[in-house]
């Protein structure tokens, strides 16, 4: 009997490797080196005691230089951008809070908000993008949006005319945006439009951009000095300090960000392009990827499909009902051509020998 697959976990660290005949479309979770200058860091680190709760002093620095008109006061190290947002979220909490996501939402994003005690309100994305009518009516009662461009799983990039709008509309509600830009050095359309206002928190990670999830080193940024007391306040009665080796590696990378990016880029723009190319020759229905490095195909019956896919085709992807897109399946292109080449072979076989029978 197929072992039943209940949810991402299951397969999280699988099939990353290549051993057991598994491709995995699955995980976000870049397979390209993090810059030498990384490891050197990881090599020459010596210091093993706690460190600052809000996080190292020189990495706040370094992060101040990167946003306009920041201060180094203004930023919390975290424990991926995953704590960053769990940390937001409930500091932000109130009686009767409500909290707005797109749909499709990252998973985690409804676990995230209901564990915080938070109450939830969706509004729907059109073809991957945030209609503004929709957004203001879903919105109006809610003490938060959280707002991710580039997004998980859709790899769209939302316009910047319309972040404005949303940025306009927040601030005369005095509603606060989480801004979750982990994919911001990512992005294949335009430059990044940096979401800005006091009531913004900006949410980020090193996991993306420098190829380093499994150090977990996330961080936030608020221009409101209270919410950053009260999470300092929090984290130091949770999880306490951020990986200090990691936030040593951290500060390393930043000092190469640019010529990693312009390194890195290319080839996110060639899986993106052959993963793209591959699909729409199978006749699915998909959205050109904007920014990320993922895919989300129609195809019916996602959740059978998922477990079809792995147990006969050694094949990994994401069912789109854990996203809210209960007509999709997600793939990840965080992984070399000749892998994509061949999982797209694999995807082709299923859909000529059994999607016919879905």
């Amino acid at each position: 009997m197929s072992e039943r697959i209940t949810g991402p976990s299951f397969f999280i660290g699988r099939g990353g490797d290549g051993a057991d005949g598994l491709i995995s479309f699955g995980s976000g979770q870049p397979d390209l080196a993090p810059p030498d200058g990384v490891f050197e860091a990881m090599w020459n680190f010596r210091g093993f005691k706690y460190g600052l709760v809000q996080g190292d002093e020189l990495l706040h620095d370094a992060l101040a230089q990167d946003y306009p008109h920041a201060d180094a006061e203004q930023f919390v190290i975290s424990n991926g951008a995953s704590e960053a947002i769990d940390l937001v979220l409930r500091a932000l909490y109130e009686p009767g809070a409500q909290v707005a996501l797109q749909r499709p939402y990252y998973y985690s994003y409804p676990h995230n908000v209901t564990l915080a005690g938070i109450e939830l309100a969706y509004y729907d994305l059109v073809d991957g993008k945030i209609d503004l009518d929709e957004f203001e009516h879903a919105v109006h009662t809610c003490r938060a949006v959280v707002i991710n461009s580039p997004s998980n799983p859709t790899s769209t990039v939302q316009e910047v005319d319309t972040l404005k709008n949303i940025e306009e509309i927040c601030d005369r509600r005095g509603i606060w945006v989480i801004s979750y830009e982990v994919y911001k050095d990512l992005i294949y359309v335009r430059e990044n439009y940096l979401i800005q206002g006091t009531r913004v928190v900006t949410i980020n990670s090193f996991s993306k951009t420098f190829a380093m999830c499994g150090y977990r080193v996330g961080y936030l940024w608020a221009r409101d000095r209270d919410l950053v007391s009260r999470i300092v306040d929090m984290k130091s009665r949770t999880a306490m300090n951020t990986s200090s080796v990691g936030q040593a590696m951290a500060l390393a990378g930043l000092g190469v960000r640019a010529a990693h990016i312009v390194a890195t880029v290319p080839v996110w723009k060639e899986r993106r392009d052959l993963i793209y190319a591959g699909m729409q020759k199978l006749g699915l229905e998909v959205w050109k990827p904007e920014g990320a490095f993922y895919i989300l195909p129609k195809i019916k019956d996602p959740t059978r499909a998922m477990h079809d896919l792995y147990h006969h085709y050694k094949l990994i992807a994401y069912d789109g009902t854990w996203f809210g897109a209960p007509d999709r399946l997600r793939f990840s292109f965080a992984l070399d051509a000749a892998k994509i080449e061949e999982g797209l072979k694999r995807l082709g076989k299923f859909l000529a020998n059994e999607y016919c029978s879905y």
